[in-house]
C-alpha cells in the first residue's frame, strides 16, 4: 500500500511520538512518505528514524501547497494522512485537485488548540475546523474523542479510533538519579517522593491546578518534590504563582525536555491535570519507567486505569481531590509500587507500538474496502429497526448484539438505526442514526440498503397500543417494496388479541417477511394461529445471549464506584410497573427472607430508567433488612457482569431474565405476560415462573430455597451455552439474506 503523511512539523507534544512511531512501523511493509511542512526537530527526528522525508517549507504557504499538490499526483498514494491544522488544510488541497482519500488524526480537541491567542483562535483554527469537515475519515486517539466528533455533527461511520502505542522494551538507562534531579535544580534528598510532567504550558494543560493541589499536599509532607518540563505561553504566570505558593527548591521547571525516558525515570508519580486530552503519551511513557499514575478524567484515561485498583483518576481542576491522592501516594511507598506495576502489566500488552501500527494498517484496508464497494454497489448495507432510545437496557442490548453480529459478517457493512435518540445511538454505537418516525429518511434508506431487520424484542404485539403494531408492519412491508430482503430477528410474536390486528398482521408478515427467527415457542405458535406459513421460521433464542459479559475486575470497580461492596453475596431484584398491581411487599418479604437465611443482601437493578426506579422504591419501603440500588450501566456487557457477581436473580422484567441466562446465573421469573412464561417454558425452567396474579411470599421464598439448596449455577451455565447455541441461527438468517 502506498500511504503518505503529511504532518505540519511543529508537532512538539504527544503528536509527534504518535506520528513517528507510526510511520517507523508502517513503513517496514509499506511504500511510506512523510511531508513536513516546516523545518526544525520533527522532520530530523524523522530523517534519523530511517523514514523517507520531504520537508517543504519556504516563507510562501501557497507554493509549498502547489508543490505538495505536484508531488501527491506524482506518487498517487492510496491514503493521504493528515495530522495538525496546517495539514489538515493542505490534505482538502489534496483531495480538490489529487482526488485522493484523506485522512485525519485527532490528536486534542481542534476548538481549544488555540484558546489562548484571540487571532490565531480565529484564523488558524477557524481554518483548521472548516477544513476537518471536508475530510473522507478521521481517526481519534481516544473513544472521548469520537463521541466528541459525533456530538458536532460528524459522521460516526467516518471515524475510527486507535489508541496511542509505545515501544515498552526503550527504557531509560542507568543513571545517578540523585545527581539528575539536584542538576534540574531541586534540592532532592534520598528519600524524597518526586512528581513529574512534561506538557505545553497553556491553558489546557491546567498547570495551575497541579501547583495548588501539590502544594496542599507539600504542606502535610514536605519531601515531595515536583519538575515540570515543557515550555510556553503560560511559563511566566506559572513560575510567579509557584513563588507565590512558596514551593521555593521543591519545584523546578526545566524547560522542553529532549531526553523524556530519563525524566520519567527520575520520577516516582507521573502526574496529568489538563482539562481535555486524547490520550496523552505522557503517561504510557510514565508507566514504562516504573511511575505511578494520577490524572485527570480526560480522553481514554478510563480505558487505561482502573482507579483505586492501579491508579487514580480526579475530575479536572478539582484541587483537593487531586492533593489528597498525592499525599496518598506520596506517603504510601507499596501502593506507589503497586500501582506501577500493575499498570506496566497492562500498558505495555494493550498500549504496545506493534497493536498501534497493526490498528491503523486495518484501518487503511477498511477505507480501501469501503471506498471501492462505495463506488461499485448502487444498493449496499442494513437498516435495522426496533424499539431504540428509549432507555431501556433490553432493547439496547438486542441492538447492540445485532450490530456486533453484523460487524462479525462483514466489518465494512454500512449499518443505520432507527431511534427514539439518534445522536446517542451514534455515539454509542458508532453507526449511522435516523428518527424512528421520520419517515423520508427512513423510505430513503430502504431504497439504498440491501436488508431490513425488525429488530428483536416483542414489536409485533398489540398489548400496549395498535398504533405501535401498525408502524411496525408498515416498515415491514415498505422495506420489501423498496427492495430490502426483511428478516425479522430474534423476536418475540404477541399476543396480538384484536381479531382486526390479527388478520392485518398476518397478511404482511405472510407476504413481506423473507425469513423469521423466533426466541421462543410461544411466538411460534403464534404465528402458526396467525396462519403465517410462508417465511422461512426457525427457531433461535434472543439475540442479547451472543453477548460477552466485561471482565469481573470491571464489575467490581462498578460496584466499587457505586459504593457497593464488591465481594458481597446479592439477590438482585429487577421489578418494573404493572397495570393495578402493587403487592411490592412480597418482594420485600422475600428479601428479608434470604437475608435472615442465606445472608443474601438485595441489590436493585433497574432495566428501564427512570420507569423501573419507583417499584424497586416501594419495595426497599417494606424492607427490614438491608439493600442497595445501582444504576444500570449503559454498557450492556457490563450489566450481564454484575449479574454475574449475583448469587441469583428474581426478575419481572424479560431482559433481566435473559441478560441472567447469559451471565449463566440463576434466576426466578414473576411473569406480567405470557412472553416471560414463554422464554422460562423454552429453557425448561417454567417451574421457576409465577404470574402476578398467583404470586405470594411462600412461592417466592421457596422458589429461593430451591435455587440455594441445588447446585442451581451449573444448571444456569448449561441454559447459557444451549441459548448461545441457538442464538447463531439468526446470524445464519442474515448471513443467507445478504450472500455472504
Amino acid at each position: 500500500m502506498k500511504i503518505m503523511h503529511v504532518a505540519g512539523g511543529g508537532d512538539r507534544g504527544g503528536a509527534k511520538p504518535h506520528i513517528l512511531s507510526l510511520c517507523s512501523r508502517l513503513k517496514e511493509n509499506n511504500e511510506l512518505r512523510l511531508f513536513s511542512l516546516r523545518k526544525g526537530e520533527f522532520s530530523d527526528e524523522a530523517e534519523a528514524a530511517g523514514i523517507d522525508t520531504t520537508t517543504i517549507y519556504s516563507k510562501f504557504v501557497l507554493g509549498d501547497y502547489i508543490r505538495l499538490i505536484r508531488e501527491t499526483r506524482r506518487w498517487k498514494p492510496d491514503i493521504v494522512h493528515c495530522h495538525g491544522a496546517k495539514a489538515n488544510t493542505a490534505g482538502v488541497l489534496l483531495k480538490l485537485f489529487c482526488r485522493s482519500t484523506i485522512v485525519t488524526t485527532v490528536h486534542s480537541d481542534y476548538r481549544l488548540d488555540y484558546m489562548h491567542s484571540f487571532l490565531r483562535r480565529n484564523t488558524i483554527g477557524r481554518l483548521n475546523a472548516a477544513a476537518l469537515r471536508a475530510f473522507d475519515y478521521y481517526v481519534t486517539v481516544s473513544d472521548t474523542f469520537r463521541n466528541m466528533l459525533i456530538e458536532r455533527g460528524f459522521s460516526p461511520l467516518k471515524i475510527m479510533t486507535i489508541y496511542n502505542g509505545l515501544d515498552f522494551s526503550q527504557k531509560a538507562p542507568s543513571f545517578d538519579r540523585a545527581e539528575y534531579l539536584r542538576s534540574v535544580g531541586l534540592d532532592y534528598q534520598d528519600g524524597d517522593v518526586v512528581l513529574g510532567i512534561p506538557a505545553r504550558l497553556n491553558p489546557v494543560k491546567d498547570l495551575s491546578t497541579l501547583l495548588y493541589a501539590f502544594a496542599r499536599a507539600h504542606e502535610q509532607n514536605p519531601r515531595l518534590k515536583l519538575m515540570i518540563g515543557g515550555d510556553g505561553e503560560e511559563k511566566d504566570k506559572l513560575i510567579e504563582l509557584a513563588k507565590s505558593l512558596n514551593l521555593g527548591k521543591s519545584v523546578s521547571f526545566l524547560g522542553w525536555v529532549s531526553d523524556v525516558p530519563r525524566f520519567f525515570a527520575a520520577c516516582d508519580i507521573d502526574v496529568l491535570c489538563s482539562i481535555s486530552e486524547s490520550f496523552p503519551y505522557s503517561i504510557l511513557e510514565g508507566i514504562r519507567e516504573g511511575c505511578a499514575v494520577i490524572t485527570s478524567d480526560v480522553g481514554g484515561m478510563r480505558k487505561l486505569i482502573t482507579h483505586g485498583e492501579d491508579g487514580y483518576i480526579f475530575q479536572p481542576r478539582d484541587v483537593n481531590t487531586f492533593a489528597s491522592y498525592i499525599l496518598d501516594l506520596s506517603l504510601d511507598a507499596d501502593k506507589r509500587r503497586r500501582f506501577a506495576q500493575r499498570l506496566y502489566e497492562k500498558a505495555s500488552v494493550t498500549y504496545s507500538l506493534e497493536g498501534m501500527a497493526r490498528r491503523q494498517y486495518e484501518i487503511y484496508e477498511g477505507i480501501c474496502a469501503r471506498e471501492a464497494r462505495r463506488t461499485s454497489r448502487k444498493r449496499d448495507g442494513v437498516l435495522i429497526c426496533g424499539a431504540y432510545g428509549r432507555g431501556n437496557a433490553g432493547d439496547e442490548a438486542i441492538l447492540k448484539a445485532i450490530l456486533n453480529a453484523m460487524r462479525q459478517i462483514d466489518p465494512y457493512l454500512p449499518l443505520t438505526v432507527m431511534t427514539r435518540k439518534p445522536e446517542e445511538t451514534e455515539r454509542l454505537h458508532g453507526v449511522r442514526a435516523i428518527y424512528t418516525f421520520s419517515f423520508f429518511s427512513f423510505l430513503r434508506a430502504m431504497r439504498r440498503s440491501t436488508l431490513f431487520i425488525n429488530g428483536g424484542g416483542s414489536l409485533i404485539q398489540d398489548i400496549t397500543s395498535s398504533r405501535s403494531l401498525y408502524f411496525y408492519l408498515f416498515t415491514i412491508w415498505a422495506a420489501q417494496h423498496l427492495g430490502c430482503k426483511v428478516l425479522m430477528y430474534g423476536c418475540g410474536i404477541g399476543h396480538v388479541g384484536r381479531l382486526r390486528n390479527r388478520r392485518f398482521a398476518s397478511r404482511i408478515l405472510d407476504k413481506n417477511a423473507d425469513i423469521i427467527t423466533l426466541r421462543d415457542a410461544v411466538s411460534q405458535s403464534e404465528l402458526a394461529s396467525m396462519g403465517v406459513t410462508r417465511p422461512d421460521i426457525r427457531m433461535a433464542a434472543d439475540p442479547a445471549m451472543s453477548l460477552t459479559p466485561r471482565p469481573s475486575a470491571d464489575a467490581d470497580a462498578f460496584l466499587a464506584e457505586s459504593g457497593i461492596p464488591s465481594d458481597g453475596r446479592y439477590l438482585c431484584f429487577s421489578l418494573r410497573s404493572w397495570l393495578d398491581f402493587d403487592r411490592f411487599d412480597i418482594y420485600a418479604q422475600a428479601a428479608d427472607y434470604a437475608y435472615e437465611k442465606y445472608g443474601l443482601t438485595a441489590l436493585f437493578l433497574p432495566i428501564e430508567q427512570p420507569r423501573d426506579v419507583e417499584p424497586s422504591m416501594l419495595t426497599a419501603q417494606c424492607l427490614h433488612s438491608p439493600c442497595y440500588f445501582v444504576d444500570t450501566p449503559q454498557d450492556v456487557e457490563l450489566t450481564i457482569a454484575l449479574l454475574q457477581k449475583m448469587q441469583a436473580v428474581c426478575a419481572m422484567r424479560l431482559h433481566a431474565l435473559v441478560f441472567s441466562a447469559a451471565a449463566g446465573v440463576p434466576f426466578i421469573a414473576t411473569s406480567y405476560d405470557i412472553k416471560v412464561n414463554g422464554f422460562m417454558e423454552y429453557i425448561g425452567c417454567g417451574d421457576a415462573c409465577c404470574g402476578l396474579k398467583d404470586l405470594t411470599v411462600e412461592w417466592l421464598c421457596a422458589a429461593i430455597d430451591k435455587i440455594m439448596s441445588t447446585d442451581s449455577r451449573r444448571s444456569g451455565e448449561e441454559i447459557s451455552r444451549r441459548l448461545i447455541e441457538l442464538e447463531r441461527e439468526n446470524v445464519r438468517a442474515a448471513r443467507q439474506l445478504l450472500g455472504c
